[in-house]
């Protein structure tokens, strides 16, 4: 069935829609309340099914390309959210905005349902009334509870009640040992509640720290108070964003997106009782834009994930998007309370979005002065589209055994949570290359393709990949690097290591200063060192294996001398006594011969 008739028989119910190009590439996925209406939103009409006109140039483009949809139908649009949700996370759609940094951030947590609780870092909520939790911590958190153990007489170590002695933490004057009784459950509980006023207020605890060092320094216990010092500096600066202060001791968390020219910015603000206790911020580059709305969507929807704790019960945003009041009832539904989103117009809470605002700018502004090296890679070699995602390719093998590929991810940073192994077959190099890129194709499906694909070789590897790209009708750019060669070996001596850059129409050698070529090296390098240790796993785990060695006398030395000269363990099982013998002593040849052949 053709796209248009397909849109004509679209049901009016909630779902999830999937458009495909061609080739059943998955390109992008999303939610409606009505598949009908919002789908053929994207289209000039039902007869037409170019893209309708108010589009961004981004979901443009992947409607030119969408040749296929499918959709799956809910109950409604709460669950439409959820499973969009679920499949851009495992699926990850060429054209969905994907918010690559998930990381969950700290949380400081107490149980005061214990007799003698303790304080402790977590990610992750515990269902029980009287848990606590202090935080989020975009740095630090490490140093704030060291801190709160070094200035308060707490239960040092967990393992400290259990032994019913008082330790050498009792000695140091660290602990009041509740383990012997030496403090009753009422005396410890006052303690706590002076460390939590410390940990609400960030200066009073600087301060304690600040006479902590001085007593260290004065005893001359200067290591203790260099200890000090570095968490002194630590805590400080998650302290110099927190000079604003409102007048009501509120919680709330605050997300604030900007975005200009392939380029955005996502701020988190943290506040706790009227006062900025940490921000963070994710910055993202693509070279088809970005939708506000989605940023909006996908952030909200990947901080408050099952695991996090939900502080606050108002989330400020700078600006109004799209499906609001879905995220309020799927937070409502995740937490068991009623959760506002609002963008502030009056008031104190506008001075927070405009220094959020501020921040964005000024964050975003430093990142484009920087010198993007993809940008430079585009322009160096005329690429249709900036490379902000490159995969790169290695393979490794010793004689033909434990024979692997790796490929390495390059976005903004290495992204190593997208690395991948292969486990090859062929022998030759050429096929082993042939191989591992034609799999990567094949896992288009369910892993889309980056910008660039790098490869480590020459221009006949970068031949192979544009002929495999080309008869799966897939439009990649590609480029290699490889090493300048002499007397046809290459040239890897340390400070004359030059390079030649190979892409469809030409090949280059700069100069080895070249940031540009330093940045592909490192590339490069990193494809290398990921194949290299997964190959050097393998072999290690098939020389343990080895039936070989299991013949007296024979060692990983004879083993690696015989792979040098046969290539392949299969040809070692066929050789002759004769050509043993010229390799290896005569009583060795003859041992293996016959093992060989039994």
């Amino acid at each position: 069935m053709s796209l248009r008739e397909q849109l004509k028989t679209l049901p009016q119910s909630s779902g999830v829609y999937q458009y495909f190009d061609e080739d059943g590439h998955l390109l992008y996925v999303g939610k409606a309340k009505n598949l009908k209406n919002r789908v053929k939103s994207y289209f000039r009409s039902l007869s037409d099914v170019a893209p309708a006109r108010n589009l961004s140039a981004r979901i443009t483009k992947m409607i030119h390309e969408a040749k296929e949809l499918k959709y799956i139908l809910v109950e409604n649009e709460h669950d439409a959210l959820i499973l969009e949700n679920s499949l851009i996370k495992q699926l990850k759609p060429k054209y969905n905005i994907l918010l690559r940094d998930d990381k969950t951030y700290p949380y400081i947590s107490i149980d005061l349902d214990e007799a003698f609780p303790r304080f402790e870092i977590t990610r992750k909520i515990i269902k029980k009334k009287n848990v606590k939790y202090f935080g989020p911590f975009s740095s630090a958190s490490r140093e704030i509870m060291e801190s709160l153990y070094l200035l308060f007489n707490l239960v040092q170590k967990k393992g400290c009640l259990k032994s019913k002695k008082a330790c050498l933490f009792y000695q140091m004057q660290r602990c009041h040992a509740p383990c012997e009784g030496k403090i009753s459950a009422q005396e410890y509980a006052t303690i706590v509640q002076e460390a939590i006023s410390a940990l609400k207020n960030r200066k009073k605890m600087l301060a304690l720290l600040e006479k902590q060092m001085q007593k260290a320094v004065s005893l001359e216990h200067f290591e203790e108070a260099a200890r000090i010092r570095d968490m002194i500096q630590a805590i400080r600066h998650t302290t110099q964003i927190t000079q604003v202060d409102l007048a009501r001791l509120e919680d709330f968390d605050i997300f604030y997106v900007h975005e200009e020219a392939g380029h955005a910015i996502i701020i988190k603000m943290f506040i706790r009782e009227g006062k900025i206790i940490s921000t963070d911020h994710t910055l993202l580059k693509n070279s088809t834009g970005f939708d506000k709305d989605e940023l909006y969507k996908r952030a909200i929807l990947q901080f408050y994930g099952q695991d996090a704790p939900l502080l606050c019960s108002q989330i400020l945003v700078g600006h109004d998007f799209k499906e609001k009041e879905t995220l309020e009832e799927y937070l409502m539904n995740l937490f068991g309370k009623k959760i506002k989103i609002t963008t502030p117009k009056r008031g104190e809470k506008t001075k927070l979005i405009a220094i959020s605002q501020k921040n964005a700018h000024y964050l975003l502004g430093l990142e484009k002065k920087k010198k993007d090296p993809a940008k430079e890679i585009q322009e160096l070699f005329d690429l249709k589209r900036t490379p902000y995602r490159i995969e790169v390719f290695d393979n490794s093998h010793m004689g033909g055994v434990a024979t692997v590929g790796g490929m390495i991810v390059w976005e903004g940073k290495f992204d190593k949570s997208s690395y991948r192994k292969y486990n090859l077959n062929e022998t030759s190099e050429y096929a082993q290359m042939r191989e591992l890129l034609t799999r990567r194709i094949q896992d288009f499906k369910s892993n889309p393709m980056p910008d660039l694909w790098l490869l480590d070789g020459g221009m006949t590897l970068l031949k192979l990949a544009m002929s495999l790209l080309e008869d799966h009708h897939i439009m990649l750019e590609v480029l290699a690097i490889s090493k300048e060669k002499h007397d046809a070996k290459s040239n890897r001596s340390k400070g004359r290591a030059k390079d030649i850059l190979h892409c469809s129409q030409y090949s280059l050698s700069l100069p080895t200063q070249d940031q540009r070529l330093q940045f592909l090296q490192r590339l490069r390098d990193e494809a290398h060192r990921f194949a290299i240790s997964f190959h050097q796993k393998k072999k290690r785990s098939l020389d343990l294996n080895d039936p070989l060695q299991s013949i007296e006398g024979v060692g990983p030395a004879t083993i690696k001398k015989l792979l040098s000269y046969f290539g392949t363990y299969d040809h070692i099982y066929k050789a002759s006594l004769e050509e043993l013998k010229s390799l290896i002593n005569a009583n060795l040849a003859k041992k293996i011969h016959t093992f060989c052949n039994s």
